[in-house]
């Protein structure tokens, strides 16, 4: 797709590479399901610069290891291998795609067989991991791991995390549940002039309301030996782990309690995977009723961290004791990949020439160069708009039937709404949506558009509502292809 120096699309929509095979349901019958999982620190041995900020943090201590952990799937029919999926949950902001890249290349000359666009990286968006790409911010160069030091060292971790998942791989039993929690808050407040801002105060006389909705449902996969022993959960959540966000310490955020809460009840071998759902517009920080909570909170003895961990933990149980009561020998596995061209956010006018202003005053100070760079890749957007030159925004999406359950994956900060369609429109009993499987920018509706501010201005966006409408539009097709009967 091309874009004209107006600004639009010559032609809208997706153009859909040729990875779909077949829309055919999957076999359930003469199926064997295995499983791995394993955990591997990702935590570096050395202070590093803490991505999630516009300005440079360099890490003064490590308040809680940050971790990959991995979950091979592989259905059988005998000896046969029918189909397979390696997940590896990373407690990093993003995943760059050179990371993806060279993941995959090292699993795949480690396990013989195994299709490496079939191994699945995703983040949990904690705001105080390691700075993974190079050219960003202004970092020391005496005792501070450089970013392209930590990217080596982690594709080294997470490649060990995968071949030590698919090595485990044992005859395995699953299961899924729903819990309730309420982790998340729709952080976009919004005022009577219409407009609307990230983390506003909610507290002024022009206050008028939140801009979206909220989802509080916690999707839970169980994996089970042969035996019964509980061996890996994944934990699918829609909220990022941002509570701690501006620290200057490594920190898993609240992932890490919820761990070490589960591993005391359930056994310290147990693989526990972080799943963001949709929630580009949600967060951990409270918006209003904040002296009330903090009161509560006081009254439990318990930090912050704390306070979501239990809160998610308990979702956690209930959703364990539904699905222990149905352990699912030879679920069948169907995992498809696909690729989407999808419209890219066009760049007003008056985004190019804010944005160009903006260069123009923060290049003069060089502590400013990430916020100077944000701006600047507006400017450049423009500039082959302008030219005609722009090219659609590729995406990889992976869809996974599992059961009776869907998972689908996108490699962006999207927004709650649109995570809802894909729920309420599939045909699985349950839809875990796993985001930020890829670099990730925030993919904003229409009304956030229209309100502005940080998460909805073309900063923010390398695709909008247009195209998050296709995204969500595809990757309801693709699940409900798997569940034509």
């Amino acid at each position: 797709m091309k874009i004209t120096k107006s600004g639009r699309p010559i032609r809208a929509g997706l153009m859909v590479v040729g990875l779909m095979a077949s829309y055919a349901s999957p076999t359930v019958a003469a199926s064997e399901l295995y499983a791995g999982g394993a955990t591997v620190s990702i935590t570096p041995d050395r202070p590093v610069a803490l991505s999630g900020q516009m300005h440079t943090r360099i890490s003064k201590s490590v308040g809680s290891p940050v971790t990959a952990t991995a979950l091979a799937l592989e259905s059988r029919d005998g000896e046969k291998a029918l189909d397979q999926a390696i997940l590896v949950s990373c407690d990093v902001v993003t995943i760059p795609a050179t990371i993806i890249e060279q993941s995959r290349r090292r699993v795949q000359e480690r396990i013989p067989g195994f299709d490496p666009r079939k191994l699945i990286l995703s983040a949990t968006h904690t705001h105080t991991a390691p700075v993974m790409e190079e050219g960003f911010y202004e970092i020391p160069k005496d005792g501070v791991m450089q970013p392209g030091e930590y990217a080596a060292f982690l594709v080294d971790r997470v490649a060990d995390a995968a071949v030590q998942a698919w090595e485990a791989r044992t005859p395995s039993k699953v299961g899924w549940g729903l819990g309730h929690a309420v982790i998340a808050q729709n952080r976009r407040a919004i005022y009577a002039d219409g407009h609307a801002q990230m983390y506003g105060a909610t507290d002024r006389p022009d206050f008028r309301g939140i801009e979206g909705p909220e989802d509080h449902g916690v999707e839970v996969l169980f994996v089970w030996d042969a035996d019964g022993k509980l061996r890996a959960t994944a934990v699918n959540l829609a909220c990022p782990s941002q509570e701690v966000e501006g620290e200057s310490s490594i920190n898993a955020d609240f992932w890490h309690e919820v761990r070490e809460a589960l591993r005391d009840r359930h056994g310290a071998d147990l693989h526990i995977l972080g799943w963001t759902g949709a929630s580009g517009d949600q967060s951990p920080h409270l918006m209003y009723r904040k002296r009330a909570e903090e009161r509560m909170r006081n009254f439990r003895n318990r930090t912050r961290l704390q306070e979501l961990a239990a809160r998610l933990v308990a979702a956690w149980e209930v959703a364990y004791e539904g699905a222990r009561q149905e352990q699912i020998s030879g679920a069948p596995l169907v995992h498809k990949v696909d690729s989407l061209d999808l419209p890219p956010r066009i760049v007003s006018e008056s985004d190019a020439a804010s944005a160009a202003a903006n260069v123009e005053r923060l290049s003069k100070n060089p502590a400013d160069r990430r916020i100077m760079l944000w701006h600047q890749e507006v400017v450049d957007r423009y500039k082959k708009q302008q030219a005609g030159t722009t090219e659609p925004y590729r995406v990889e999406i992976h869809i996974l039937r599992l059961g009776d359950v869907a998972l689908a994956t996108n490699p962006f900060e999207l927004f709650t709404q649109y995570g809802i369609q894909m729920k309420a429109r599939s045909r699985a009993l349950q839809t875990f949506l796993i985001q930020l499987a890829g670099p990730g920018t925030y993919l904003p509706t229409e009304p956030a558009v229209h309100g502005g501010g940080y998460s909805a201005i073309a900063e923010s966006n390398a695709v909008g509502p247009e195209g998050g409408q296709v995204l969500t539009d595809r990757t309801v097709e693709l699940i409900n292809s798997l569940w034509t009967e």
